[in-house]
């Protein structure tokens, strides 16, 4: 019995010193030390040994199983110092080398609009204000003296979802939500930014959606010059100081009276040229004095109540801004595009 532990111990340490893999010395400890394992067959004989043979083989036992775990240990160490050089000379980093470029996003040229303008109505003491995009009909037109029927809604065809809700045509229902919420009680002085959809054929100039940018003024002293005041210094911010406004007379159903805006061409600086059609101005956006029966219909008092409201299309405003000449590269993401406005 004692030249078989013998034995085992010689072949277990040889095993152990030729072994170059964890998961195979992790084997080796499990055949000789394991309960199943021939040192513990070998031991199943010491019953049939006299006491004094017992106590002997029970010490060479343990020395045996005591030396083959301790060179197991031995082993694991130099293995896993071993892996971890191999670790560090395979993940070893050159210096030397150029680094790797990180590619940094731009903003899109509607949102960096957006943002810019919102920038200088809250400066101006505006707050923004948002809605859904999914509307009903009666925030869309009839709360913004577009009755059923009315002719005007023609202008703004739009994607229906059901006879009474659809796709918001204007980010004008934003108005008539905090008109509601407000109770009658002014003031008020709001944007309202954000994406808006109506039933059009797509082309140079044209997109079935767009990007809206609206503003409305509400208090008891609000006139025509509160509004040219406000869009001189709108046009100035994003076409240049020596900008200057003209207002035409328009009809828009929800302001008496309305106006379009005009700037002056900033290529021609209004002398005439091909970009302004030999006019000098360039239309922008579509204003107005709020109608007294859009107030009326919110709850406020028109006798003591004046405001005015304008539309701004952020894509309109971005293609005069940047020069863009065709809609449609707002919306194909073409990073080839997009990476122009870095």
């Amino acid at each position: 019995m004692l030249d078989r532990l013998k034995q085992l111990q010689v072949e277990a340490l040889s095993e152990v010193a030729n072994t170059t893999d964890l998961k195979e010395l992790n084997d080796l400890r499990v055949k000789y030390l394991g309960k199943k394992g021939p040192i513990q067959e070998v031991m199943k004989n010491m019953k049939d040994m006299a006491p004094e043979e017992r106590k002997s083989a029970g010490q060479v036992s343990n020395e045996v199983k005591s030396v083959i775990s301790q060179a197991i240990e031995t082993k694991k160490a130099e293995l896993e110092a071993l892996a971890i050089q191999q670790q560090l000379a395979n993940e070893t980093i050159d210096v030397t080398l150029p680094g790797r470029t990180n590619y940094i996003g731009v903003v899109h040229p509607l949102q960096a609009v957006t943002n810019e303008l919102e920038a200088l109505f809250i400066s101006m003491g505006y707050t923004v204000e948002e809605g859904p995009e999914v509307e009903w009909d009666h925030y869309n037109f009839e709360l913004l003296n577009l009755p059923k029927g009315h002719p005007a809604r023609d202008m703004q065809d739009s994607f229906y979802i059901t006879e009474e809700s659809l796709l918001r045509t204007h980010t004008s229902p934003v108005q008539a939500r905090v008109l509601e919420v407000a109770k009658g009680q002014g003031p008020i002085k709001i944007i309202c930014p954000g994406k808006v959809y109506r039933r059009d054929d797509d082309d140079a100039t044209h997109s079935h959606q767009f990007t809206q940018i609206e503003g409305l003024v509400i208090d008891t002293d609000i006139t025509m010059a509160d509004l040219k005041g406000t869009l001189l210094e709108l046009a100035r911010k994003m076409f240049g100081e020596d900008r200057e406004i003209r207002l035409r007379p328009s009809f828009f159903p929800f302001t008496e009276p309305s106006v379009e805006v005009d700037v002056t061409c900033s290529k021609c600086s209004g002398c005439g040229c091909n970009i302004c059609k030999g006019t000098g101005w360039i239309e922008i956006l579509g204003a107005g004095m709020v109608h007294p029966n859009v107030l009326e219909m919110s709850g406020f008092d028109s006798k003591k109540y004046q405001g005015f409201a304008f539309g701004i299309g952020a894509e309109r405003i971005a293609m005069l801004k940047y020069g863009i000449e065709d809609i449609r590269n707002f919306y194909t993401n073409d990073l080839r595009f997009i990476n122009q406005f870095k």
